[in-house]
């Protein structure tokens, strides 16, 4: 990383694979307590008396015997198992291999019960052997034979004639060990689940393919067992799990085919134009998977699926104008006090330059109200505390307002959920309100696309605080965001953020800059005025950007920064503040950006030389990411002002 900062104390090593991949080693849990020792971590062990794992009652067919439960295991208990006695510093094409060893120590040859269970059927079996290399018991019908399925039709002598065609030979990954109070069966049941666990959530077919740079578990297994506990624990957003097991079918099914095609090619000796049309479509193929391996890599890895962030939304729809043309005042309160009411008539529902009467709706729920708005009405949410539990899904242009100061008037989310606050209209105002999230998945605010505009209000955070998306424009003034578990305010490429007079604190890191080095992706457009960036964790302002092998030996760098014409949706907010000396803290931020944005620059001025453009327009071409900042402070944040995070 030569002389680069890393945001992340757990970044431990860079690689490349296809595109810069940097590979998370979270800091290793903490050592289980000697109970914890004694139960579940010592699986070598087969002289303690009686049994140290739970039973569990099958559904349906009362006369099936119970079965040891193991699907309940915690992280470390899995995590320790195959780091310490299944998989070690294998290589993928090992793994099968190493399994096995770990199978002959661990499991009992014979004499154990099981339930054989597929899609369609259930049946009590018992081992007679154990086939270690290809994972299979050997196995015989009980008696009395019991077996239960969704078709009459498996009765004992169709059950034999199965197990005959299969040669009695069962994947073990299928078999549920019968309970055993003596406990001499123990680590035969645990060792079956760690085998079907692995090849269920674990192992990719395509896994065998990979490079063996670096050893299985550290590159692939560990990253892939974190998310799924992240899974089960509800970290994830779900919008996301829907999306990483899409892409795992979709690449599991492509890959079945480009393996039917890459062997009718290897077994094919004739050069036909056929066998070159199947060579066309394996590299299509090929690329297809490969970039659908990438994706999957991204969410699989916990830093890059922090840094990169989930950029899909529900795609709702905005209503349009009222069909009757009429513009409604919703007025959210839980009560109306005469005394309130003669305000909101004096202040807000007949102000002096109204000249037509206006039609008022009450609410007692503010999603209620947003729900019920068309294009152009407002909101007006009177003091109180208002608990919700859903999203505020907000399509159209509205202004959704608290009257009052934002401590009175408090919009708390209940729940655990995604979002709280989506955005997705031309031109949201949302002003004099306090946010509180709590137990969250998602940020507190999310503007997808359009403008919103967020004043004089206040965000308590749980995980990310704002998210502005590519393309999204954010004006943000007067108002104190804390307590994000992520960024307080993320920043996509191509978006637009004007931050003015904010207190953004108590964050694991101020403001995250997502400036991605692809044609695909603009920077950014930023302005910042005056704000107060103090007491985060990490740094005050994050610059996140890939490592380019150049970056070492011939970084640009631009001293000072160059003002930009500025966007017409902020220069009006910015003419405000005068131009001010530029601090230490915004004076590194300018320095080390104007660097990136050059480099950019030079990127795409190399990418249309190569698509014989000789003339590149440097006004489009060179532009940098901040429009302006001034007066700017940075105080007491935990790792300085600014800091780069390269991936």
């Amino acid at each position: 990383l030569a002389d680069t900062t890393v945001t992340s104390d757990d970044c431990t090593d860079l690689t490349a694979c296809g595109v810069l991949f940097l590979f998370f080693v979270p800091t290793p849990p903490p050592a289980p307590s000697q109970q914890d020792e004694d139960t579940c971590s010592d699986y070598g062990s087969r002289d303690k008396p009686g049994t140290a794992l739970g039973r569990t009652v099958p559904d349906g067919n009362v006369l099936f015997p119970d079965i040891f439960r193991t699907d309940h295991l915690l992280f470390y208990e899995r995590f320790k198992a195959y780091q310490d006695y299944i998989l070690a510093d294998c290589k993928a094409s090992e793994v099968k291999e190493f399994t096995a060893e770990y199978l002959e120590k661990a499991l009992e040859p014979s004499g154990w019960q099981a339930v054989w269970r597929t899609n369609v059927f259930e049946v009590l079996v018992e081992v007679v052997d154990v086939e270690y290399s290809d994972l299979k018991a050997v196995v015989q019908l009980c008696e009395p034979f019991l077996c239960e399925s969704q078709v009459s039709t498996f009765t004992l002598e169709c059950m034999q004639e199965l197990l005959e065609l299969k040669e009695r030979r069962i994947p073990l990954q299928e078999l549920w060990v019968v309970y055993d109070e003596s406990g001499e069966f123990d680590q035969t049941a645990l060792a079956v689940e760690h085998v079907r666990f692995f090849y269920e959530c674990i192992w990719r077919t395509w896994d065998e393919e990979e490079e063996d740079d670096f050893d299985y578990f550290v590159r692939c297994v560990e990253p892939r067992l974190r998310l799924h506990y992240d899974i089960l624990e509800h970290r994830v957003p779900s919008g996301l799990v829907a999306d990483y097991h899409s892409y795992l079918s979709q690449c599991e099914e492509l890959y079945r085919k480009f393996l039917n095609v890459r062997n009718n090619i290897t077994s094919s000796d004739s050069d036909s134009e056929m066998e070159n049309v199947s060579m066309v479509e394996g590299l299509k193929l090929y690329e297809k998977i490969e970039h659908l391996k990438q994706k999957i890599k991204l969410i699989e890895n916990p830093l890059l699926r922090y840094v990169f962030g989930y950029q899909k939304y529900s795609g709702f729809q905005a209503k349009g104008q009222r069909p009757t043309g009429i513009k409604i005042t919703h007025v959210v309160s839980s009560t109306v006090m005469a005394s309130l009411l003669q305000s909101l008539i004096r202040d807000k529902l007949c102000p002096e330059s109204c000249g037509e009467e206006l039609e008022i709706q009450f609410h007692n729920d503010p999603l209620a109200a947003v729900n019920a708005c068309y294009e152009g009405e407002t909101v007006i949410i009177c003091p109180g505390h208002y608990v919700v539990d859903g999203v505020f899904c907000i399509a159209d242009s509205i202004e959704m307002e608290g009257y009052g100061l934002p401590d009175d008037i408090v919009i708390e989310k209940q729940g655990k959920g995604d979002n709280f606050v989506d955005c997705t209209g031309a031109n949201i105002k949302i002003s004099n309100l306090k946010l509180v999230q709590h137990d969250a998945v998602e940020g507190i605010l999310n503007v997808h696309q359009g403008k919103t505009t967020l004043e004089n209000c206040v965000l308590q955070c749980e995980t990310t605080g704002i998210t502005v998306r590519t393309s999204a424009e954010l004006l943000m003034k007067n108002s104190d965001l804390y307590g994000a578990k992520g960024a307080g305010v993320e920043i996509y490429p191509g978006s637009t953020c004007t931050l003015l007079d904010n207190g953004i604190h108590h964050c694991k890191e101020g403001i995250l800059i997502k400036n991605f080095l692809d044609e695909h992706y603009d920077i950014p457009k930023i302005s910042m005025a005056n704000n107060m960036i103090h007491n985060n964790e990490g740094y005050g302002v994050v610059l996140v950007k890939p490592t380019v092998a150049s970056d070492v030996k011939d970084r640009a760098h631009v001293e000072g920064f160059r003002q930009e014409e500025r966007p017409e949706c902020v220069a009006d907010e910015l003419e405000l503040y005068k131009q001010a000396e530029i601090s230490e803290g915004n004076h590194d931020i300018v320095s080390e950006l104007s660097a990136a944005s050059a480099k950019k620059s030079q990127m795409h001025r190399k990418r249309l030389s190569e698509l014989g453009i000789t003339e590149a327009d440097d006004n489009l071409m060179s532009q940098e990411m901040f429009v302006s900042i001034v007066g700017n402070q940075f105080k007491w944040n935990g790792k300085g002002s600014f800091g780069t995070f390269l991936f």
